[in-house]
């Protein structure tokens, strides 16, 4: 399979598997909070989050394409694809809640900003698709190699 793709199924793996603990064991916990204890966990957790999940995004992206430009296959260049879309989805669909929960003074949470958080969670839910779609994709393509 070669180091590109190696390095691209495990990159696309980690980003999955931290996606799908976010949205079955970190949001779940977080929800048991009141609304100002919520958001003030969200806050932290959200921006750590962030700059782990988009540098494994990214760099799986850029190890999918080189193993396509190895090896040819479109599925690597679906996978690829498809866990580069994570920062459209981000920018597009995720990035109103959060700016509005960023916004959010701690104090001011109430029904509106759990309704906000689990808005979030919904959408934060199509990373964890993106992301196994990905690792589908890089093994799939890892095996036509052997």
């Amino acid at each position: 399979m070669g180091f590109a793709g190696t390095l691209a199924l495990i990159l696309a793996a980690l980003f999955a598997g931290a996606a799908l603990y976010v949205s079955v064991a970190e949001h779940p916990a977080r929800m048991t909070l009141d609304a100002p204890h919520a958001l003030a966990q969200w806050k932290p957790a959200y921006h750590r989050g962030a700059v782990m999940q988009a540098s494994l995004a990214i760099l799986a992206g850029i190890a999918g394409f080189a193993a396509w430009l190895e090896w040819g296959g479109t599925l690597w260049l679906a996978g690829a694809l498809l866990i580069l879309a994570n920062w459209p989805w981000t920018l597009v669909a995720i990035m109103p809640a959060n700016k509005q929960l960023k916004a959010t003074d701690g104090k001011s949470a109430n029904e509106a900003t759990v309704r906000m958080l689990n808005r979030w969670a919904a959408l934060h839910a199509v990373r964890v698709l993106l992301g196994f779609a990905a690792v589908a994709c890089f093994a799939i393509a890892s095996q036509f190699l052997r």
